[in-house]
């Protein structure tokens, strides 16, 4: 264990580009996409990978290379840089709050319907209990918060990510799907039906997250890597990305293979265990419980941080988890995070929508690192044509997938 711990570790920073990817938005929109489509839409998840794999290495090698963290350098070398930075930090900040309502909501009904198969008479005091364990986890993560340091951050993220990872992979050995599906889900097309546009942007709002770019610099300054780490850097982008392609997929698979062309409309938490049931019976049920509470809790710590973290960069460059303003900020956010249980809103809808609010960012987050990393900045790789054509792609795929979601939102065309 201690041998398997320490090879994690040394992985550290694609620990938290996993827990900002791989919450229960992304489970939620791999079951309901796996439900609806079948493996349709692999494809959104292949490219959203592929370019997320890469601007997490160009955002942490362009740190390496020049000691510059990523709103700091586009304050000091982007034309209106001040604004574009603030512009990133408000749209980004909205769109990460939102998935963090969305987290706690699903994650609190995830234990409550759980309980609830053991204590049925909790059925009928619903709204105080999921309020209740909603408030417990949000107050145990905003002590860990103000009382930890990077280094505890990154433990508790290992356990739940690889939690996570492991109930999700066990059960794609129970439902495997047809190869000729994966091979076709991975050609591009978009369902002609109403509300495929708002669950791709889903999709691309939570596997190619802006905020994961963003703090990467960071959460590489706070795990003590140089120049000297360049490789290492590399590396850990690369498994981060085919991890988040692998587990999300699997997600997506499974759901396919079980539920796909079976009528079965997912409204409520518990109606995403039926993916697993045909084939793994009430055993489903705890296996995906734990996999989805463990995406959940996974993606609390990095949502919590994410606007404190972008107002240090911007001020100073600096990854900031001790000052009163992180304090202030990450309270703020837990209590807004209490938002789906206080109001009594649909936990999977909920947790639809606010994962599309996070594309709206992403083109301007994707051009301005395909701007810093063709800066002629001392240090930076001189052969830089491959990772310049994938950005650019990546730049008008975020376009592409925010006009559809936007036109899906407002019923436009």
């Amino acid at each position: 264990m201690k041998k398997l711990m320490k090879f994690l570790l040394s992985f550290g920073p694609g620990i938290f580009a996993i827990g900002y990817t791989i919450g229960t938005g992304s489970v939620t929109a791999m079951i309901v996409a796996g439900n609806d489509f079948g493996m349709d839409l692999l494809w959104v998840l292949f490219f959203s990978c592929l370019f997320s794999g890469v601007l997490i290495y160009v955002s942490g090698s362009y740190y390496l290379s020049t000691g510059e963290t990523a709103l700091y350098a586009v304050k000091q070398h982007l034309p209106l840089g001040k604004i574009v930075a603030i512009a990133i930090i408000i749209m980004v900040g909205i769109g990460q709050w939102n998935s963090l309502i969305g987290i706690l909501g699903i994650t609190s009904n995830v234990i409550f319907e759980i309980l609830s198969l053991n204590f049925p008479v909790l059925d009928g005091h619903k709204y105080y209990v999921v309020i209740g364990i909603a408030v417990l986890i949000i107050g145990i993560f905003y002590t860990l918060l103000i009382k930890g340091n990077y280094s505890i951050f990154e433990k508790v993220l290992v356990l739940f990510v690889s939690m996570m990872g492991l109930s999700f992979l066990f059960t794609l050995f129970f439902v495997l799907p047809q190869p000729t599906e994966v091979v076709m889900g991975l050609v591009p097309k978009i369902p002609k039906v109403e509300g495929a546009g708002i669950l791709i942007a889903a999709f691309v709002g939570t596997t190619m997250a802006a905020a994961t770019f963003l703090s990467r610099p960071l959460f590489i300054q706070g795990k003590g890597w140089t120049k000297a780490d360049f490789d290492t850097q590399r590396n850990d982008s690369i498994v981060a990305a085919m991890l988040i392609f692998v587990i999300s997929g699997s997600i997506m698979a499974v759901s396919s293979g079980s539920l796909h062309g079976n009528g079965h409309e997912i409204t409520h938490v518990l109606d995403m265990s039926k993916a697993l049931e045909p084939s793994m019976g009430k055993f489903a049920v705890s296996i995906f419980f734990i996999g989805t509470l463990s995406a959940g809790l996974s993606s609390i710590f990095p949502c919590l941080m994410i606007v404190p973290l972008m107002i240090g960069d911007y001020n100073s460059g600096k990854l900031d988890v001790q000052s009163k303003r992180f304090k202030i900020i990450t309270g703020v956010a837990s209590i807004l995070a209490l938002t789906v249980p206080v109001f009594g809103f649909n936990p999977i809808k909920g947790q639809i929508i606010t994962q599309v609010f996070n594309v709206f960012g992403l083109p301007l987050v994707v051009l301005s690192l395909l701007i810093l990393w063709n800066r002629k900045a001392v240090g930076l790789p001189a052969n830089r044509i491959l990772t310049n054509l994938i950005m650019a792609a990546a730049f008008v795929f975020s376009l592409i997938i925010m006009f559809n979601g936007l036109k899906d939102i407002f019923g436009w065309g």
